[in-house]
């Protein structure tokens, strides 16, 4: 006769905590059969945390100082938003003079006879500002300035995110920098040495900051480091404080910049304060930071590549493996695999989510300073009123990632879990598996917000309703950082870089073209009806928020089964094995 015993807690395809223990402090009192279901979910409750995940088993018993987490990155990578916000403003008139003084000095050579007022680096020169030709110039200059550096970041950044899979992510972290560094020196060089170094050497600068990944490496593998250190379940909120330091240090950077000059005098001083802030930012990534992948998943990560090598080698000849691999648009492929574990739903969710990231992104991008525009043009803002704006609605949106998404992700994910587990008495892997239903709707009311907004924005006739409607697109910011926490889960963890990097690819693209369509549209649009902008972004968010409804719940890239290895912990196996849960409760239900 067979009966169950009276202590057991039923199985799942988690595979439950086993019920017989091994006491060596064993008493007469001491239960025989083990701990009930109640002392199971108190136990598991409080380890929950450490026996969930196991992102960082690697790096357990290390010092502290070893340990990655994404507090090590907040500070370093808000002075690296930082140096390149301070820049946007102080760079567009450094070029905007040097342009100018290369310009008239030519005119002086074709009119020896005509006199003209110098060109001072920093200060007003009206002459430059009115001069239509000079305008015209910048203009195609700094034009060919982005060009350089998104369309090589647009391509050297997904393969940096990728090669981070392989071989860590702060060194790759630091050279994303070191771009930005060279850039400024030249600036330097031409600022201080206008007759020695053309102006025209800044292209140079752009082009370093390309080879480099720019901006958009430094952001794409920030959030690599980030999925690396934090489990799925705070991975949203993780990024959300990467996002924060983005719009803080962007925001506060152009603030600094205008106040740095304004006291030292000085259009150059601020490029040597950026050009220390790199340096900073580069040392401490390399050499104090903490490295997220352990090298046991470097080389695992470097063997399954090698893997794949040779068999793209072994299916398609010698010559098309090699057009494929250097096929520039080559990078997006991991956002419609196919292959082994993936299914036409995964596709779905992965070119949804990119598509509302691109447009979340790419309009940041480039919306904002039409929205400058917008407002000096409509309420006549001066330039005062117009950085007050923009650094409000910027705190707003900090306060929202670092404060008010943290408590939603606790109260509608964190808590309800812990609940679970304590009635269960078991604690489910927090491992990636796809979006879950909190992720969805954040991204639906993120998106939602922005239309509520933009529409603010496009009837608004005074400044009040104007800045509303500014606090109501700030909610929009849980979007992007959901979005890309989402993107990760869909993937194992070898392969967040390789993934990341193609959402930064397409970030990148929308970075060089977003401000071309919206500008041509503004310059189209601005005597006739200036509010066009503000409808069709409401037409991409719409469009947005369809692609948001085709992302399918628990959707995940199952490549392999994985078998996690639990240290043995005095526990013995239950002999019933994982049909435990199907057993009679008592004799009276034994059927022979």
């Amino acid at each position: 006769m067979v009966t169950r015993r009276p202590g057991s807690t039923p199985q799942t395809e988690a595979r439950a905590e086993p019920d017989l223990i091994l006491r060596a402090d064993a008493t007469e009192s001491t239960r025989l059969l083990g701990p009930g279901p109640d002392e199971h979910a108190n136990e598991t409750t409080l380890n929950s945390t450490s026996q969930s995940w196991n992102g960082l088993a690697d790096f357990e018993g290390l010092p502290w100082w070893r340990q990655p987490s994404v507090f090590w990155l907040l500070a370093p990578y808000s002075l690296f938003t930082l140096a390149f916000g301070s820049v946007l403003v102080p760079k567009l008139n450094l070029i905007l003079d040097l342009v100018c003084q290369r310009y008239f000095a030519n005119q002086k050579l074709i009119n020896p006879d005509q006199s003209f007022n110098p060109i001072i680096l920093g200060a007003e020169n009206p002459q430059c500002r009115e001069n239509a030709e000079v305008q015209k110039l910048v203009g195609t200059f700094i034009l060919i300035m982005t060009l350089c550096t998104g369309l090589l970041s647009a391509f050297i950044a997904p393969k940096m995110g990728h090669l981070s899979d392989r071989y860590g992510r702060r060194r790759l972290l630091a050279l994303a920098s070191c771009g930005g560094l060279m850039g400024e020196l030249i600036t330097i060089l031409a600022a201080k040495y206008p007759q020695t170094v053309d102006y025209r050497w800044l292209i140079l600068g752009s082009v370093f900051d390309g080879l480099t990944g720019s901006f958009t490496a430094g952001n794409i593998i920030s959030q690599s480091y980030t999925s690396d250190c934090t489990p799925p379940s705070k991975r949203a909120v993780a990024i959300g404080y990467i996002h924060a330091c983005l719009f803080m240090g962007l925001a506060l950077g152009q603030f600094l910049g205008g106040e740095i000059v304004k006291l030292t005098g000085s259009l150059v001083s601020v490029f040597y304060i950026v050009l220390v802030a790199h340096s900073i930012f580069i040392f401490t990534v390399a050499f104090v930071v903490p490295e997220s992948l352990s090298k046991k998943r470097q080389l695992a990560a470097q063997e399954k590549h090698r893997k794949e090598k040779e068999e793209r080698r072994e299916r398609t000849g010698s010559w098309i493996s090699m057009v494929r691999q250097n096929n520039p648009f080559a990078a997006l492929a991991v956002l419609y695999p196919r292959g082994r574990g993936t299914s036409t739903r995964l596709r779905i969710n992965l070119i949804a989510l990119a598509t509302c990231d691109m447009i979340i992104m790419g309009t940041a991008m480039a919306a904002g300073q039409i929205i400058i525009l917008y407002s000096g043009y409509i309420f006549s803002w001066d330039t005062r009123e117009q950085s007050r704006f923009i650094a409000g609605v910027s705190f707003i949106r900090v306060i929202i990632l670092m404060v008010i998404f943290p408590i939603i992700n606790y109260f509608f994910r964190i808590r309800p879990a812990i609940m679970r587990s304590r009635k269960t008495g078991v604690t489910p892997p927090d491992k990636n598996g796809g979006a879950d239903h909190l992720d969805v709707w954040i991204i639906r009311l993120a998106l939602a917000s922005d239309i509520i907004g933009y529409v603010g924005y496009a009837v608004a006739r005074s400044p009040g309703l104007f800045i509303s409607s500014a606090v109501t697109t700030a909610f929009g910011g849980l979007g992007s950082a959901t979005c890309q926490s989402v993107v990760t889960k869909h993937v194992s963890q070898d392969r967040v870089g390789q993934v990341l990097g193609a959402i930064g690819m397409l970030q990148a693209l929308v970075r060089v073209m977003g401000p071309l369509a919206f500008n041509g549209l503004w310059v189209l649009t601005v005597k006739t009806y200036p509010q066009a902008i503000f409808v069709a972004l409401v037409c991409l968010f719409s469009f947005a928020l369809l692609c948001s409804f085709l992302v399918t719940p628990h959707v995940h890239w199952e490549e392999h089964i994985e078998e996690e290895e639990e240290p043995f912990n005095g526990r013995v196996p239950d002999p019933f094995g994982i049909n435990a849960a199907n057993l009679p409760l008592d004799e009276d239900e034994i059927r022979y």
